[in-house]
C-alpha cells in the first residue's frame, strides 16, 4: 500500500457513519459475584448463562462475565465487589452468603444495576422498598432458603419417624444463622420434637459437631443451606454423616446427587436462570426498578435410595410419592 491509498483509508474511518463506529465499540461486562467457588457453582453459573442467551447475550460473543469467587469466605464479598465497581462493569450479578453477596454489592455502588439470588426476603433486608417495585438500582430473585428450613424438620421427621431427638447443624458466620436457629426451634416445638443446635465455621468444628451429635443420640441432622456446607465441606458431611448412620437432610439437589440422603429446596437452576434473563434485560437498557423480584414457583425433593438403604432405612412410600427425582 503507498501513501496515496493509506490516506484514502484513513479519511475513510474518520467519515463512516456513527451508527457503524457504535458498533465496534467494546462489549458489555457484566460482574458475577459470588459467595462460593467456581467449581461448586458451575450448574448454577450455567443456568445464569443459558438466561443471558434467552436474552440475546453469549458470553465471548457480544458480553464478557467478570468472576469473582469468595470461595466461601464472606469477608472477602466486598472487596470483590469494590473490585467490580472499579472495573466499571455494566450490571453486576450478586449472589451466595445469604444477603451478604447484595449486600456487599450494594454498599459498593448507587449506580450500577445489580441483580441478586437472596435467600431470605429482600424487603425484610433492606435490598428493595417492594416485590413488586423494587425501587434503587437493585432487582432480583428471592430463593426462600430460609423458609424452607421448618419443612426440611418435616420432611425429615416423617423419614425417621422413630426419632424425637433432632440436631441442626448451622454456619455461625452465616448472616442468618440466628433467624434459621429460631424458626426451626419453633417448628420443632410445634411437633414435640426436641432439637439441639450445633454450631459449625471450619473443618475442626464439623468433626466437634458430629461428636457431640453423637453424645446427645440425636436420630437426626438437619444441615444449614450454606454455601460452607454445600461447597466447600461437602465429601466430609457425607463421610461423618455415613460413619456415624445419621440420616440428613439438605437444601441441596447436588448434595443429594452425590450421595447424600434427602434434599428440598426450590430449583436453583430456574432461579439462575431468571438472573441472567434481568441482566440481559438490564443490558438493553431495562431499569432495576421496574422489574419485580421473582420468587419461585416450583421446588423439587429429591431422594437418594443407595444412601437409605446403606443407613437401614425405608422410604415411606408418601415421601417417593411427592418426590421429583430418585436416585437409585
Amino acid at each position: 500500500m503507498n501513501r496515496r491509498e493509506l490516506l484514502v483509508l484513513v479519511a475513510g474511518a474518520m467519515t463512516a457513519p456513527r451508527g457503524l463506529r457504535a458498533q465496534q465499540k467494546a462489549m458489555p461486562v457484566i460482574g458475577f459475584l459470588s459467595g462460593t467457588s467456581a467449581g461448586a457453582s458451575e450448574p448454577v453459573a450455567a443456568a445464569f448463562r443459558q438466561g443471558l442467551s434467552e436474552a440475546g447475550w453469549v458470553e465471548g460473543q457480544n458480553v464478557m462475565i467478570e468472576y469473582r469467587w469468595a470461595e466461601g469466605r464472606y469477608d472477602r464479598l466486598p472487596a470483590l465487589a469494590a473490585e467490580l465497581v472499579d472495573r466499571k462493569v455494566d450490571v453486576i450479578a450478586a449472589t451466595g452468603g445469604g444477603d451478604l453477596g447484595p449486600r456487599a454489592a450494594k454498599n459498593a455502588t448507587s449506580t450500577i444495576p445489580i441483580v441478586f439470588a437472596v435467600g431470605g426476603d429482600p424487603v425484610e433486608l433492606g435490598l428493595v422498598a417492594s416485590l413488586a417495585r423494587p425501587g434503587g438500582n437493585l432487582t432480583g430473585v428471592s430463593v426462600f432458603a430460609i423458609e424452607l428450613n421448618p419443612k426440611r424438620l418435616e420432611l425429615l421427621s416423617e423419614l425417621v419417624p422413630q426419632a424425637r431427638v433432632f440436631a441442626r447443624l448451622v454456619n455461625p458466620n452465616s448472616p442468618n444463622a440466628e433467624r434459621i436457629i429460631a424458626d426451626v426451634q419453633q417448628a420443632a416445638r410445634a411437633k414435640g420434637l426436641q432439637l439441639h443446635i450445633l454450631r459449625a465455621g471450619t473443618e475442626g468444628e464439623i468433626d466437634t459437631a458430629f461428636d457431640a451429635l453423637v453424645q446427645l443420640r440425636a436420630g437426626a441432622l438437619v444441615l444449614h443451606a450454606d454455601p460452607f456446607f454445600f461447597n466447600s465441606r461437602r465429601e466430609q458431611l457425607m463421610a461423618l454423616a455415613a460413619r456415624h448412620s445419621i440420616p440428613m437432610i439438605s437444601g441441596s439437589r447436588e448434595f443429594t446427587a452425590a450421595g447424600g440422603l434427602i434434599s428440598y429446596a426450590a430449583r436453583s437452576t430456574a432461579l439462575y436462570r431468571q438472573v441472567g434473563i434481568y441482566v440481559g434485560r438490564i443490558l438493553k437498557d431495562a431499569k432495576p426498578a421496574d422489574l419485580p423480584v421473582q420468587q419461585p414457583t416450583s421446588f423439587e425433593l429429591v431422594v437418594n435410595l443407595k444412601t437409605a438403604k446403606a443407613l437401614g432405612l425405608t422410604v415411606p412410600p408418601s415421601i417417593l410419592a411427592r418426590a421429583d427425582e430418585v436416585i437409585e
